[in-house]
C-alpha cells in the first residue's frame, strides 16, 4: 500500500486538478439526491439531470411521490432505464421516509440501506454530501482509479475497496476525494485509454509507472 506521504501527494494533486469537488447530480432537497442516485444506476448522471427537473416539478413533495402510482412515476423516468423497478423504489422509499423518519433522510448507514433501492454507495454519498460525514463512495471510477494508483489491491468488490480506502484516506477528505475520482475518471483516467502521459498523479501511480 501507499505511504502516507504518497497518499497526501495524491490528495493534494487532486485538489489542484479539481478544486470544486461537487456531486454531478443536481438536487435541491435532501431526498432529491437520494432519488437521483437511485435513478443513476445503469444510467448516466447527464441523463438523470435531464429527467429530474420535470420529475420533481411533477412530484414536488415526498407526499406527492408517496401518493403516486408506480406507473405515473415510471412514465416520468422512463428514459433512465429499468424504470419500473426504480419507480417502485422511489414511491416506497417516499412512504418509508414519511412513516418512519418524519419526512427526513436518515443519517446512518443502517437506516439508509434499509430503504428500498439504497445500497452502500448511495448511502455513503448521502452521508457525505448531506451530513458531512466520512463517506467512501465506491463507484466504477473510484474502484478503477484507486486500484490503478495502488491505494487498494485492485479488487473490484465495492465493499472490499471501501474498507481499504477507509484505512488510507482520512475521513475528512473522503467525500471530496471520491467526487474527484469521478472527475478524474472522466477527464484523464478513463477505463479503456487512460491519458497517463498528461496525468499529474503518474509519479505516485502504480499503473502510470508501468505505462511509462
Amino acid at each position: 500500500m501507499k505511504s502516507k506521504a504518497a497518499v497526501k501527494r495524491i490528495i493534494e494533486q487532486l485538489k489542484a486538478l479539481y478544486p470544486d469537488a461537487l456531486c454531478s447530480l443536481q438536487y435541491e432537497k435532501d431526498y432529491e439526491l437520494l432519488f437521483a442516485v437511485r435513478l443513476s444506476a445503469q444510467c448516466t448522471d447527464a441523463r438523470v439531470n435531464q429527467v429530474t427537473p420535470e420529475l420533481f416539478r411533477r412530484f414536488p413533495t415526498l407526499e406527492a411521490f408517496a401518493n403516486a402510482s408506480y406507473e405515473e412515476v415510471g412514465e416520468a423516468i422512463r428514459s433512465c432505464g429499468f424504470f419500473n423497478t426504480k419507480a417502485r423504489d422511489l414511491v416506497e422509499c417516499a412512504k418509508l421516509l414519511l412513516s418512519q423518519h418524519g419526512g427526513k433522510v436518515p443519517d446512518t448507514m443502517e437506516a439508509l440501506t434499509a430503504l428500498p433501492g439504497v445500497g452502500r454507495k448511495t448511502a455513503n454519498l448521502v452521508l457525505g454530501d448531506v451530513y458531512g460525514k466520512p463517506a467512501y463512495v465506491c463507484d466504477t471510477h473510484c474502484i478503477r482509479i484507486t486500484g490503478r494508483l495502488g491505494l487498494t489491491d485492485g479488487s473490484t468488490d465495492p465493499l472490499r475497496v471501501e474498507k481499504q480506502l477507509r484505512e488510507v484516506i482520512p475521513g475528512d477528505e473522503s467525500s471530496d476525494f471520491c467526487h474527484r475520482m469521478v472527475l478524474h475518471g472522466r477527464a484523464l483516467c478513463m477505463a479503456r485509454k487512460p491519458d497517463c502521459a498528461h496525468c499529474p498523479l503518474r509519479p505516485d501511480c502504480d499503473f502510470g509507472k508501468k505505462a511509462s
